[in-house]
């Protein structure tokens, strides 16, 4: 199955990052967070890509350019210009890098790759969040349920500690940062029959608002729930927390072995 990842957006609430460089360039540990995801997608066997460019897409078809080169051996003459390939040691991943327009929306990003997907189910995410949600079990559920589309369901994560309080003010709970437990949320990590396409009219398109709800309406929407870690990056904070998670070894996206 091909994997579709929304890289084109213009980043605007990590604007401290991104007036450089894309939001899935963003680096956790050192590297692009568009490659943690990729990495677990991988890991379930899942290695084949299409991303969707747009906003300053050149500096991610470059990344990998460079990325192909500097993970093989090689041998340059440079009298003749020749280039022995000896090994690469680089990931067994197939990337279809794909300009998708500058102010196209989400959905219309997703139709304009269309012809790359063959008439074939696929999985979309986004570029800019890590779970260590299980890939195999999301696609178990969206094939046993039979509907035309799949949404992973989270927990957002609390920005504050909660209190539960008795009724002489006393504190009975105290949970510092838990998941919040209002409701779930869209956690991107999707599932789609090759006829989602056709609720995706054209670049003005929104995978959310226009797509997703009339899938719902048409009871062609199914959630699978996802209780355990999941953090998008949508600010500094967010960008913050993910990087100190991965230096103190607690990233629990990172289900794949060095």
């Amino acid at each position: 199955m091909k994997v579709v990842i929304l890289a084109g957006g213009f980043g605007t609430r990590l604007t401290e990052e991104t007036q450089v460089r894309p939001k899935p360039m963003v680096e956790i540990g050192g590297r692009p967070i568009l490659w943690h995801i990729m990495k677990h997608y991988a890991y379930y066997g899942f290695n084949e890509f299409v991303i969707t460019l747009g906003y300053k897409g050149e500096i991610i078809k470059q990344y990998f350019i460079d990325y192909a080169v500097l993970q093989t051996d090689m041998t340059v003459d440079l009298k003749t210009g020749t280039v022995n390939v000896h090994q690469s040691k680089s990931e067994d991943w197939k990337v279809h890098l794909i300009d998708t327009g500058l102010n196209t929306m989400t959905g219309g990003r997703i139709k304009r790759v269309a012809p790359y997907l063959q008439g074939e189910k696929f999985m979309v995410t986004y570029g800019d969040g890590v779970s260590n949600i299980n890939l195999h079990a999301l696609l178990e559920f969206h094939n046993t349920h039979k509907c035309l589309g799949t949404v992973s369901a989270v927990r957002p994560p609390a920005r504050f500690g909660s209190l539960l309080i008795n009724d002489d003010n006393r504190v009975s709970e105290f949970k510092e940062k838990s998941p919040a437990r209002a409701g779930w949320i869209n956690g991107g990590f999707f599932v789609f029959e090759s006829q989602f396409l056709d609720y995706l009219k054209d670049d003005t398109s929104i995978l959310e608002s226009d797509a997703l709800e009339q899938l719902a309406i048409d009871k062609q929407l199914t959630a699978y729930k996802h209780e355990d870690f999941w953090q998008c990056m949508d600010t500094v904070r967010d960008m913050r927390y993910l990087e100190s998670l991965w230096n103190e070894r607690q990233a629990a996206w990172k289900v794949w072995e060095e």
